[in-house]
């Protein structure tokens, strides 16, 4: 017995075929069952006639329930009325098993997203999220494949860390055989210790950020693909950013139209953002910006919050690069802008429809007196750095590197309400299970 997928059943449009799949809807009438049968790959309207299949078979169509696994064979037909407009008319059913009442058959409307959510290890079968996780797979090959295209090495880092990262307090506390250790918020300590040795390097890991924050744009727990290179300046790296997320667009483009039609994806705004150049302004342009087109004054040094990223990207239908942000709010890895000392050599880049920064990166420094005093008016103890001081005392040399939450830039692609739809097992404030 040869099974193929619905799919291939699909493509090959007759003959008779042998599938197995599970059931994801079903009607029962008086001498014939409907079922709407799943796999990986599509959906199939398979028929069972009372009259035209044996007592057996015709028994074992009425034992059958929502998401019972089936073994099913029969014949292929066009029928215009059937989802993707072809049925299969069942003579051979083998019932892998038979299962219990579907916690989730209520039409999807009258569904809780809380409810989704405790059930998220069964709501992974619905094609909807079916579609995000095949278009997540697509944009994580994505990742990896431009990346080794441009000569970069896959470097892997430690998720407990001793503490060195950007901010001490939305760090997540771990007991390390007795030790307060932490898992960690970024790998970029590490990167730039193995650019040393590789020079160009990337990863995609998870990353934990203990922030309080309860928006859709936010996970406690996410995927981060960073990238980190010697001798690239600014400039360089913001064209390998836009390089590399433009990559990915394309490939979503081109492996995911299924998908993205189910999604109802407006794929004209991913297409325009893939054939034009993103702009390029610094911080005191948005200031300005925001000032002239949308009447809101943000005072010179602050940090452009989410509502004033929505209102700046209301401008903008491409994503857009925000550069030289004010020294003192940034990083203290963040160098100055020898033209400007106030500002740093970093960047943002923020997607338009409302979904924010997608990634943040700079230069780094490599003055040792420099960073030191930015720790401690950061309040850090410098002591915990000495390791990273090492990479500026042997060999230093000028270097660069980005973070990109992938999740943001999957619920970007994807048009999602909430970020948490674009993993499959969220981890927010509320939600730490299943």
């Amino acid at each position: 017995m040869r099974f193929i997928s619905i799919q291939e059943a699909l493509d090959k449009k007759r003959g008779t075929v042998t599938l197995r799949g599970w059931v994801y809807q079903l009607r029962k009438l008086k001498d014939k069952v409907f079922i709407i049968l799943r796999d990986s790959s599509n959906i199939i309207q398979c028929m069972i006639n009372k009259k035209k299949v044996s007592s057996n078979v015709w028994q074992s169509a009425n034992k059958i329930t929502i998401e019972s696994s089936l073994q099913i064979s029969g014949s292929l037909k066009q029928d215009k009325r059937a989802p993707n407009s072809y049925e299969l008319v069942v003579n051979e059913i083998d019932i892998i098993n038979i299962a219990k009442k579907y916690p989730l058959q209520v039409r999807k409307q009258y569904l809780s997203p809380e409810l989704l959510f405790d059930y998220r290890h069964l709501w992974l079968r619905d094609p909807k999220m079916q579609a995000i996780l095949k278009i997540r797979s697509t944009v994580f090959g994505a990742i990896h494949e431009y990346c080794r295209s441009k000569g970069f090495y896959e470097f892997h880092s430690p998720s407990i860390t001793p503490g060195a990262a950007e901010t001490g307090p939305t760090m997540f506390k771990v007991d390390y055989f007795g030790k307060p250790l932490y898992l960690t918020q970024t790998w970029q300590f590490y990167a730039e210790a193995g650019i040393f040795s590789l020079e160009k390097i990337y990863t995609i890991a998870p990353s934990f950020r203990a922030e309080r924050s309860k928006t859709s744009r936010h996970l406690a727990e996410y995927w981060h693909a960073e990238v980190e290179a010697t001798w690239y300046n600014l400039d360089k790296t913001i064209e390998f950013a836009e390089a590399l997320v433009k990559h990915v667009i394309k490939e979503v483009l081109e492996k995911n139209k299924q998908e993205l039609k189910f999604l109802k994806r407006d794929t004209k705004i991913l297409e325009k953002a893939l054939n034009k150049t993103w702009p390029r302004i610094k911080y005191d342009k948005a200031l300005r910006l925001l000032k002239e087109k949308k009447n809101m004054a943000v005072k010179w040094g602050k940090d452009l919050r989410t509502i004033e990223e929505d209102e700046l990207m209301e401008l903008f239908d491409i994503p857009l690069f925000i550069t030289h942000y004010p020294k003192k709010i940034m990083a203290f890895y963040k160098p100055r802008d020898p033209k400007k000392p106030k500002t740093a050599l970093c960047f943002d880049l923020l997607a338009p429809e409302g979904y924010g920064e997608l990634i943040g990166g700079s230069e780094r420094d490599t003055d040792i007196k420099e960073l030191i005093k930015s720790l401690k008016a950061a309040g850090e103890k410098v002591e915990n750095y000495e390791f990273y001081f090492d990479t500026r005392r042997y060999g230093s040399i000028p270097h660069s590197g980005f973070g990109l939450g992938v999740e943001r830039l999957i619920s970007w692609i994807c048009h999602l309400d909430n970020i948490r739809d674009a993993i499959p097992f969220p981890r927010t404030m509320q939600r730490y299970k299943p």
